[in-house]
């Protein structure tokens, strides 16, 4: 029982176990589709616990074993007990996890996730696939980093416990930077600093390299006058006073990059191709991303280099619109919205993440980017696709009704029913490489239904 499930890798085998051992890893390679999160990453890959999350309030324990630990060739974790939540978790029995390391020749790296377990090697596979092909994907963007002049420096987050800043703090962490998390309460270590969005410290960004700025209420909910207050006022004024700090600041960030949203073309553009030169459209949430970049103004005036990235529908189990159609497309009752006509500008998770990486990187890129996969499709397309990975139908349409008694009309027409054809137009240029340009081939991948 259990599993043995080796890969060669494109780097050698010191940065490999190093990235292993810096912060951010488990979250890395946690399978989005599993009900886990984590609790606690192991201080040390030689003694350390991490802690696992389960519904309920339970927890999964792995405890390093410290006789088995030999750099950079191995380290392995063991199931322990964590008081009375991680009880029902000692039911499996027993749960050895070797990780292995060998350097195979011309700076390459076998890893070899040898499992001893009583679980069949079948339901573990799809987890290990999705670790190797995250570690994969996440090493050769660092790599590409390197070879363009660019070492790792000091980032400060916003919003890094967000669907996105969590995922892009574990990746920059992993890749040796130095992450700042930017919170509004009091910090718990050196790795966090205490911002007030209304009046950020003097010397909140001193020292720091680069900013990215990720904050901002949800949109999604009822367009009330309060839900509408709430989405303008958490995004304009924070960021203009945060991008006044990063101008002023003694020793501060050279880069600045925003969080942006397609919203800026308008909900309903027809069939008409929106790279970045294509004019804003109308609408509530139209002008609230155009006055949403236009306050990382003091920033650009000093001479910082500006990205705002305007993000498409972000597809991850984890949050968003793909956490609450699957369930309903699994139970075989997902279907298109309306007539299925209108264009969904979608990207995977970890090119949103590649995306903002590559803006820290790469000089020569400012102002606003689209930060969507090459290739948008219709709703009807989308929700057919999801149900092939899912291995169920898709016959049940709903009505535009539906998502009018939810979100009200106004936020049923510029969030569930939009029509937005937005294509990476400054990626392409830049021959950006997108790890998952195909929508079955994302869907697959986050929802752990992927080929080897």
């Amino acid at each position: 029982m259990g599993i043995e499930y080796s890969s060669v890798f494109d780097a050698p085998r010191d940065d490999v176990f190093a990235w292993h051992a810096r912060p951010g890893a488990i979250h890395r390679l946690l399978p989005p589709w599993q009900p886990m999160s984590v609790v606690a990453e192991a201080a040390s890959l030689a003694d350390g616990r991490a802690v696992l999350g389960l519904p309920g309030g339970l927890r999964w324990s792995a405890q390093r074993n410290p006789a088995d630990y030999a750099p950079p060739a191995r380290f392995v974790d063991e199931l322990s007990r964590d008081g009375l939540r991680s009880l029902p978790t000692a039911l499996v029995g027993h749960w050895r996890h070797e990780h292995c390391f060998d350097a195979v020749g011309d700076g390459r790296t076998r890893v070899t996730d040898r499992v001893d377990a009583p679980v069949p090697g079948h339901l573990l596979e799809p987890t290990f696939r999705y670790r190797h092909r995250q570690l994969s994907d996440d090493l050769a963007a660092h790599q590409w980093a390197h070879e363009h002049g660019r070492r790792p420096g000091s980032v400060a987050v916003t919003g890094a416990s967000g669907l996105v800043g969590s995922a892009l703090t574990a990746f920059l962490s992993t890749g040796g930077h130095r992450v700042i998390r930017l919170v509004r309460r009091e910090p718990r270590d050196d790795t966090e600093r205490r911002w007030d969005p209304e009046s950020p410290a003097d010397d909140l960004l001193d020292g720091i390299d680069a900013v990215v700025h990720l904050a901002g209420a949800s949109i999604a909910g009822r367009f009330t006058d309060a839900h509408k207050k709430a989405v303008r006022d958490s995004r304009i004024e924070p960021t203009r006073r945060l991008a006044e700090c990063a101008a002023a600041a003694t020793d501060g960030p050279s880069v600045f990059i925003g969080a942006s949203a397609i919203g800026w073309y308008g909900d309903d553009r027809a069939d008409e191709r929106l790279d970045e030169s294509a004019q804003p459209g109308d609408g509530f949430l139209a002008d609230v991303v155009a006055d949403w970049e236009a306050a990382t103004a003091p920033a650009t005036a000093a001479g910082l280099r500006v990205v705002n990235v305007r993000t498409g529908i972000v597809q991850t189990p984890r949050g968003g619109t793909l956490q609450l159609m699957r369930p309903l497309f699994a139970a075989g009752l997902g279907g298109p919205l309306g007539d299925g006509k209108q264009w969904l500008s979608w990207i995977d998770i970890d090119d949103l993440i590649d995306v903002y990486h590559r803006a820290l990187v790469d000089t020569g890129l400012s102002g606003p980017v689209n930060a969507v996969a090459p290739q948008p499709v219709r709703n009807a397309d989308y929700t057919r696709t999801l149900a092939g990975v899912l291995h169920r139908p898709a016959v049940l349409p709903v009505p535009a009704l539906g998502p009018a008694l939810l979100l009200g009309r106004q936020g049923a027409r510029e969030l569930a029913m939009a029509s937005q054809r937005v294509v990476p137009g400054r990626l392409m240029e830049a021959g950006h490489r997108f790890r998952r340009p195909d929508l079955a081939q994302c869907l697959r991948h986050q929802l752990g239904k992927a080929a080897r």
